[in-house]
């Protein structure tokens, strides 16, 4: 190999490792980025919205699978909510103990009916469950967000139906 070639080889052969570093660091940095991303209690909140939303629609569909995951949606929600929220800045009490004053109760209502099958069971704990949102967010400073049982499926990408 004359010494050009390997002087052009050399050159290649660096340029792609500073490359391929620069690289890795760029995606190091990412991560590191995402690693500390932290969802908003509103953000949460609207998640929140809409799982009850479609909780209500696997029930009314007697999807008994589909509306036990959403529960179990919704557990994870709350404990997210209060994991990276356990205060907030117009709300006096810590979040944690409000999820467990208000939403234990309603959703446990909803997941016996849900495992009984129980239409009636399960649509009178939902309607349970939105009281219970409803006066959490009276008991603090969000009393005007008032949470409803819907009147309309707002997620015409999803089959609520077992399919069974």
């Amino acid at each position: 190999m004359n010494l050009s070639r390997l002087a052009a080889t050399m050159l290649i052969g660096s340029t792609s490792l500073l490359l391929a570093c620069a690289d890795l660091h760029h995606h190091e940095h990412e991560q590191q980025q995402n690693a500390f991303f932290t969802p908003g209690l509103g953000e949460i909140m609207a998640q929140t919205a809409a799982r009850h939303t479609k909780l209500w629609f696997a029930g009314q569909e007697r999807n008994w699978e589909l509306a036990a995951y959403e529960i179990d949606e919704l557990h994870e929600g709350f404990a997210d909510a209060g994991k990276y929220h356990p205060t907030h800045k117009e709300i006096k009490q810590p979040i944690p103990e409000l999820i467990a004053r208000y939403m234990d109760k309603p959703l446990a209502g909803i997941e016996q009916a849900i495992k009984d099958k129980n239409l009636q069971g399960f649509i009178d704990n939902y309607n349970g469950l939105t009281a219970a949102c409803n006066t959490c967010h009276q008991s603090t400073a969000f009393g005007f967000n008032v949470v409803v049982q819907p009147n309309f499926n707002p997620f015409a990408n999803q089959a609520f139906g077992s399919g069974n």
